[in-house]
């Protein structure tokens, strides 16, 4: 697969004054990603679980300059606004994202775009939103191109979420594996003949039953603004002294996992799945210059995990994004126990005792009103 092949072969027929809309959920990677080169291609590959409940709804109308009613120079533009209110601080970021994307969607060129965006969790509540905020407006813009028509039941290719999922990579990496779900798989790996750098791909094996409707209960230890951006993190990776041995190691923790998901083998996906958070925070520490962004609570927190899955016996375990969030995953089987531990002995981590329930879901879902 390569980039060329999503550049379309025609330009197609676009109705202006349509709006779409789309909803895209937020994943929580199991094995990492942490370091890219340019254009947006991993270092090493990934997998995640694409949650359920957090979520970004954007639509997007697009506009004739003609229909502006200031002086229109003919060339693209868009305004956005999130949760009802105009945001200019976001435009850079997505200016730069159509700067990538103009090549593969070139009707824009011509066009204003009005996006409204809106979140199912709290915009500041520490989830990573970049996630779903891309996929969300990249289906939007596929959908507005025409290239890929739903059929008669409104159903849309694979050739549809491919493309989304490629555009979605260009304005956030992680991106790539929020369009579908339950699991996605992003980045070239020798075990995964279906594996992409440019795409996220479904899990193509037989999921355990066990995984299958897994918690994810999001622990909101400190929902401030990271210190260090996950842009800036990822560049930090290009001259780390561990670099080679981190990618390589997530190639091997992917055989792993994979494996440990289709057996059920809850042992094995929990070494995998806490090594690889705990992972993802060395390279931080360890990178230069060095900065952390776990808190106290972020240990106390894993270390009541530990204690409680010693003493009960119980399958839960913990990952973290690139913050000091703890994602506590474990079967719904269990979800009454979980929820009382967390209420008796996490919640006082948690920032204003915050925290967020969800579950694997099955990806994007579009809202578009058929005329």
């Amino acid at each position: 697969m390569e980039a060329v092949g999503f550049i379309p072969s025609s330009q197609h027929l676009v109705q202006t004054n349509k709006t779409v809309t789309w909803a895209s959920p937020s994943n929580i990677a199991l094995v990492k990603y942490w370091g890219k080169y340019d254009p947006q291609i991993p270092a090493n590959p990934s997998i995640s679980f694409t949650l359920n409940h957090c979520n970004t709804k954007t639509s997007v109308t697009l506009v004739d300059q003609s229909m502006l009613s200031d002086k229109s120079t003919g060339a693209f533009s868009f305004e956005f606004s999130f949760e009802g209110a105009p945001k200019p601080d976001f435009h850079p970021k997505i200016a730069s994202f159509f700067a990538r994307v103009f090549d593969y969607l070139p009707f824009l060129k011509t066009y204003h775009l009005v996006i409204n965006s809106e979140n199912t969790f709290p915009h500041s509540s520490g989830i990573a939103s970049s996630a779903s905020a891309m996929a969300a407006l990249s289906l939007c813009l596929l959908e507005l191109s025409d290239e890929f028509p739903p059929n008669d039941q409104n159903v849309f290719s694979e050739a549809f979420y491919a493309k989304a999922s490629f555009l979605a990579r260009l304005g956030s990496g992680s991106a790539a594996r929020s369009i579908s779900g339950p699991l996605m798989q992003w980045g070239k790996t020798p075990g995964f003949k279906a594996s992409q750098d440019l795409v996220a791909v479904p899990f193509n094996k037989v999921l355990a039953p066990i995984f299958k409707n897994f918690q994810d209960t999001i622990l909101l230890v400190d929902k401030g603004e990271k210190v260090v951006s996950s842009t800036v993190g990822h560049g930090l990776m290009k001259d780390h002294p561990f670099a080679k041995a981190r990618f390589q190691q997530a190639h091997d923790q992917l055989a792993l996992l994979t494996e440990a998901l289709v057996s059920g083998d809850m042992e094995t996906f929990i070494s995998v799945v806490e090594s690889e958070a705990l992972t993802l925070h060395a390279m931080m520490l360890t990178s230069s210059p060095y900065f952390i962004l776990m808190k106290p609570g972020t240990l106390s927190i894993i270390e009541k995990i530990w204690n409680f899955r010693k003493n009960t016996a119980l399958p839960v375990c913990f990952t973290l994004d690139a913050g000091a969030n703890v994602h506590l995953l474990y079967p719904e089987m269990h979800k009454v126990q979980v929820l009382q531990f967390i209420e008796n002995e996490l919640v006082a981590y948690c920032q204003n005792g915050q925290y967020i329930c969800d579950q694997v879901g099955s990806g994007s879902i579009s809202h578009t009103v058929q005329p």
